[in-house]
């Protein structure tokens, strides 16, 4: 059960700075927010919001705790604020800002590990964001929001902006998120992201600040499933699993993915299952069924649609333990014409409701079909690969009886 209110923060202050007592949190500083809008290199832009966020704190008030050491800085990796997924590009970004603010005397850079929550300072989180260009005619760019939170008081002391012009940047997600059957972006997920843009003296985001330490183990096991070693992934997926607050998208679907390459089949499907029921009931479940292109035909690579069987049935029996009605909406890439797309969708989206019918026929009263073409992409690149897979989701809303 998730602890709330001063209880939650007091809690959170125990563990990472592993003392019976908390101190108090530090004056509210003056909020300083540096936003810079103009486009520049990526890493010139990247310089310029690490830049700030250490200026900001040479303006504001000394830290929570005095020393004369360097300021420890903890980075919890970073996100793409629309789609929640860790790319190449937001590693990156993370090893940018994590060089630049080692170059500066101020600060020390730390692993993200539990152990050193109590050490540090600071906990740094960013994001990008892909939005319009500001000249007319030129591609998208990169907004990149940094900010670092006094990991004693819970308050964001600094925070910054800057713009990141794509040249060329890969935008590919990393392993764990290209294989991930869903959409992992819960509300810790978006605690994180909102987090990052939060101004100076106001408080980081609860529900994501609450769970740092089980974030730390979240890291770790993610870092093992990139490298391949999957049963030390499982088992820190399991270890996270089990702490307060590790009840999240990221864990379960973590479990998923390390069971099913460990060839456990029956661990996969039952992990799986948890991953529907956490997504139903906080109607948010997003899975990334792959289609030959213009077709209803699942994806021929079995390597790749293998798992859709279990995947259908684990929908269907949760969606009929949970006794809800729901909205099958299919999605598309940004290809092709929208009145195309429109049709393509809702065509998919009918496929997967005819198959969950056929698991449970007593959804067929329950479940409709509809498409929204490419109306609500995530990614938006048109590249149809695994850069804008989650462009080609099902989505799964609950609605009323």
């Amino acid at each position: 059960m998730m602890i709330r209110g001063r209880a939650a923060y007091a809690s959170m202050l125990l563990i990472v700075a592993g003392c019976a007592k908390a101190p108090p949190p530090p004056p509210t500083p003056t909020p300083v927010v540096t936003s810079d809008t103009s486009e520049r290199s990526f890493d010139e832009a990247v310089n310029v919001a690490t830049d700030a966020l250490a200026a900001q704190l040479q303006r504001g008030p000394a830290p929570s705790v005095k020393t004369d050491a360097k300021r420890g800085v903890v980075i919890d990796p970073m996100v793409d604020s629309v789609s929640g997924q860790q790319t190449a590009t937001t590693h990156l970004l993370e090893q940018r800002v994590a060089d630049r603010l080692a170059s500066n005397h101020q600060f020390e850079v730390m692993p993200f590990q539990i152990a050193n929550l109590s050490k540090a300072q600071y906990l740094l989180t960013g994001t990008m964001t892909r939005i319009p260009s500001s000249q007319s005619g030129a591609p998208p760019v990169f907004q990149i929001n940094l900010a670092l939170t006094d990991l004693r008081g819970g308050s964001v002391v600094a925070q910054a902006s800057s713009r990141a012009r794509d040249e060329g940047l890969d935008t590919n997600p990393t392993r764990y998120y290209r294989d991930s059957p869903v959409v992992v972006k819960d509300k810790v997920v978006d605690g994180y992201i909102a987090t990052s843009q939060t101004p100076p003296g106001s408080p980081a985001d609860s529900v994501y600040f609450e769970r740092v330490a089980t974030a730390t183990t979240i890291s770790e096991a993610t870092l093992a499933y990139n490298n391949e070693s999957y049963q030390d992934a499982l088992a820190l997926y399991q270890t996270a699993a089990a702490r307060p607050g590790g009840e999240q998208l990221r864990v379960l679907n973590g479990i998923y993915l390390a069971s099913w390459k460990l060839g456990r089949a029956n661990e996969a499907e039952e992990a799986f299952g948890k991953v529907v029921a956490l997504g139903l009931s906080g109607n948010n479940l997003g899975v990334k069924f792959l289609f030959n292109p213009g077709t209803i035909n699942f994806w021929s690579d079995p390597q790749v649609s293998g798992p859709y069987g279990f995947w259908l049935r684990q929908i269907a029996r949760q969606a009929v333990a949970a006794k809800v009605c729901m909205n099958v909406v299919g999605h598309t890439s940004l290809t092709g014409s929208a009145p195309y797309n429109d049709r393509l969708s809702l065509q998919r989206a009918a496929y997967i409701k005819q198959r969950l019918d056929k698991e449970a026929p007593e959804l067929a009263s329950r479940t409709k079909a509809s498409g929204l073409g490419f109306r609500e992409n995530l990614v938006g690149t048109g590249t149809d690969d695994a850069r804008d897979a989650l462009d080609r989701r099902v989505e799964f809303k609950i609605t009323g009886c």
